[in-house]
């Protein structure tokens, strides 16, 4: 008996009980839909991390001061005061990863200008930190190298603190703000990048010269943070290792001795942040590819059922010279246009609904072609999985006891 013959049986047999194979469809139908559209929405949060985290600066290395002992007494990193100037100079000057540094130093306090006033965080740094974070200036100018030798009291700042320091829509490039009563002349502004992926706001910020806010604010001499950015992601690894060791030989720390600082890069957190995403889709997967599973028994189920019913017909197919081989291919068939069908269906509505949750959740969703193809390969090996000891079964019938069945 020729396959062509086998389908059309199979499909006559389908044809037959339309509303029984729909009903069996539906298990496949939501298995292959909840795999696709849960893939979607685990790729689409990753990416979106991913990207969120690229927009701070993805290759981007940052150097604190460690946690150490003063008086007996363990320090936290914001007290210690192992991180000078000449730590900067020697990573610019001996490193062959980085791309740009800049020393930092933080000073909390109130942004003033005239009767409003916000609470914000007086950023230290040098010109290169627009490279670093991949800030661009929107309007004005940012602060030159001149400005840092004369410890200039000069700003840029960030939307946020335009929109809450000047409410009344006026410029403020050339505008006298006051932050913890030093006056600073505002001479660019940012361009707004918003909140990252840690919920923080980027468009809070004031820019000045490090030696301003060292000098000025701070009175200090050394400095809370070198930030740097390497030349690309891929040598994160080995900048960090050079970078230690010139730091180590700058401190003299000597071998088996702990830094007194510490090292991280965003490569680190976009890979935890990851591998975090990568098991909740798991998950999600998981949890989705059960109705996948429910699908599958429904199809043996209904295969039960559909041999039992024609138990006489394959009788009489096998006392006319149906062999057994033809009946098992017969059934398996039925099985396999059964999840084939269900499985197509199922791609569908599961593209469509991962773009409607985009739509009207605003999620973000990321439909990969293995998700896909695995959906449908699963759902295929599943019709045959579960369809297969039915088939067997009724290949497995006598011919004589298969007539006289009632």
């Amino acid at each position: 008996m020729s396959y062509r013959n086998l389908i059309k049986i199979a499909l006559r047999a389908l044809n037959q009980n339309k509303f029984r194979g729909i009903l069996t469809m539906l298990g496949i139908i939501i298995g292959v839909a909840s795999v696709i559209t849960m893939l979607a929405i685990g790729q689409g949060s990753k990416a979106s991390i991913r990207e969120q985290i690229q927009s701070m600066g993805s290759n981007m290395v940052m150097i604190h001061p460690g946690q150490g002992m003063f008086g007996g007494v363990a320090q936290n990193q914001s007290n210690m005061q192992s991180l000078k100037l000449k730590d900067y100079n020697s990573i610019v000057a001996q490193s062959s990863y980085i791309a740009y540094a800049t020393p930092m130093v933080n000073a909390g306090g109130q942004a003033i200008y005239g009767s409003n006033n916000t609470p914000t965080t007086l950023n230290g740094s040098n010109e290169q930190y627009l490279n670093i974070r991949r800030y661009e200036i929107e309007n004005g100018q940012m602060f030159s190298e001149y400005d840092i030798k004369t410890a200039a009291k000069v700003c840029v700042i960030g939307k946020t603190v335009v929109n809450n320091l000047f409410t009344n829509g006026e410029d403020p490039v050339g505008k006298i703000i006051r932050f913890n009563k030093i006056p600073f002349k505002v001479i660019g502004v940012l361009k707004s990048k918003g909140y990252n992926s840690m919920g923080q706001d980027q468009d809070d910020i004031v820019l000045a010269p490090y030696t301003t806010v060292q000098k000025r604010i701070l009175a200090i001499t050394y400095i809370n943070e070198i930030m740097l950015s390497t030349v690309s992601e891929e040598v994160s690894n080995l900048a960090i290792a050079e970078v230690k060791e010139i730091l180590r030989q700058n401190h003299k720390l000597a071998d088996g001795e702990d830094d007194d600082f510490d090292v991280r890069s965003l490569e680190e957190l976009s890979s935890m942040l990851s591998k975090t995403t990568d098991i909740l889709t798991i998950l999600l997967a998981c949890i989705a590819g059960i109705s996948l599973l429910v699908g599958g028994i429904g199809i043996m189920n209904i295969m039960y059922v559909s041999v039992t019913e024609r138990t006489r017909e394959i009788g009489l197919r096998m006392s006319i010279g149906a062999k057994g081989k033809h009946i098992l291919l017969q059934f398996l068939i039925e099985a396999v246009i059964i999840s084939i069908t269900g499985g197509i269906i199922g791609m569908l509505l599961g593209i469509s609904f991962s773009y409607l949750v985009k739509l009207v959740v605003g999620w973000p969703i990321y439909i990969q072609l293995y998700s896909v193809v695995l959906s449908f390969m699963v759902c295929t090996v599943t019709g045959i999985f579960f369809g297969w000891y039915p088939a067997k079964k009724a290949a497995q019938l006598d011919p004589i006891e298969a007539i006289r069945y009632e």
